[in-house]
């Protein structure tokens, strides 16, 4: 597996960055490209395709990796950009800020597969180069788990689609529940069969969606800030209801979400939170910090999200709740 690195480091290159890519395939979320380079006196014997290895194992090998390698850069490239420019672009696309979030540039980099779309590096592409090399491989492990971790966030906003379980791709249950539900924001609504089940604001207005769709794009946005979603819409009968609750870093944060459409303007969102509702949310945030015994920095986040015609509005206005 070090067979294309040691021909480069006995040449006096030191610095060999592996790419690749996990996602290029799947009906929704994004495609995921990582850069590793490791050290001359690597010891990662388990390493190995990231598609060959259980899921347990990736996470494990994932932080072996971390702890080992000289430098990691990771690239994600969302749904919007893939439908824009097509799936191939928007991997080359991944790859590039991959590279371009290494800490070291490196002096040649070795791809898996076809000779990839990036200028400025000695490149050489390798066909099945996460079976023959260590340092594609390791990239494909890391491309892999954190792509799989962000569909497990989406599975908790989407839970009746399942992403937890086929990351995306087109499986029998997947392809069901988009017929039964429509296709949600992070379906690449340029694939096929997504193209035939995309929801028009008169679907979302006759089922009464649009303030569900609002609290998914917040949370779909949350997920890309790094933010880790805990719950959506944690009820307590009588007391009250919070839309999402995350994790920023160290702090927990509850995001009160406000939606409305172009054609009926009540004023800025956040100005629909009275009192009652406002007394409500904080009876709701107490219970949960109980039930759960917390004792941790927290905050209070207001969403506004505007629907239309064209690209929704979302602004997340942090510590929003403060003064109402």
């Amino acid at each position: 597996m070090l067979q294309y690195e040691q021909k480069y480091w006995q040449s006096g290159r030191k610095y060999l960055a592996g790419i690749d890519e996990a996602g290029r395939g799947p009906l929704a979320g994004p495609v995921a490209a990582a850069a590793v380079i490791l050290p001359q006196n690597i010891d990662l014997p388990e390493v190995t395709d990231s598609k060959k290895i259980s899921e347990k194992k990736r996470e494990r090998l994932f932080d072996d990796i971390y702890k080992t390698a000289i430098s990691i850069g990771v690239g994600v490239v969302h749904e919007e950009v893939i439908d824009n420019k097509n799936i191939l672009q928007a991997t080359y696309q991944a790859m590039r800020h991959s590279l371009g979030q290494l800490s070291i540039s490196p002096e040649v980099i070795l791809v898996d597969g076809n000779k990839a779309d990036i200028k400025h590096y000695k490149q050489e592409s390798i066909i099945d180069g996460d079976q023959k090399s260590l340092s594609i491989a390791a990239a494909s492990i890391i491309a892999k788990v954190t792509r799989d971790r962000m569909m497990r966030q989406f599975d908790i906003v989407f839970p009746e689609y399942g992403f937890a379980k086929h990351k995306g791709y087109g499986t029998k249950q997947h392809i069901e529940a988009i017929q039964k539900s429509k296709a949600t924001p992070i379906h690449r609504k340029s694939f096929n069969p997504v193209s035939h089940h995309l929801p028009n604001m008169a679907y979302l207005q006759r089922n009464r969606l649009l303030g569900k769709l609002g609290e998914q794009l917040t949370a779909c946005q949350l997920i890309r800030n790094h933010q880790n979603i805990l719950e959506m819409n944690y009820n307590v009968p009588k007391i009250g209801e919070i839309d999402i609750i995350s994790k920023d870093a160290e702090i927990l944060v509850f995001t009160e979400v406000k939606t409305q459409t172009t054609a009926h303007d009540w004023g800025t969102p956040r100005s629909q939170i009275d009192e009652k509702k406002r007394d409500r949310i904080m009876n709701a945030v107490q219970h949960y910090m109980d039930s759960h015994e917390l004792d941790c920095d927290f905050r209070f986040d207001v969403a506004e999200v505007i629907l239309g015609s064209g690209k929704p509005q979302i602004q997340i206005i942090k510590d929003g709740m403060t003064g109402y």
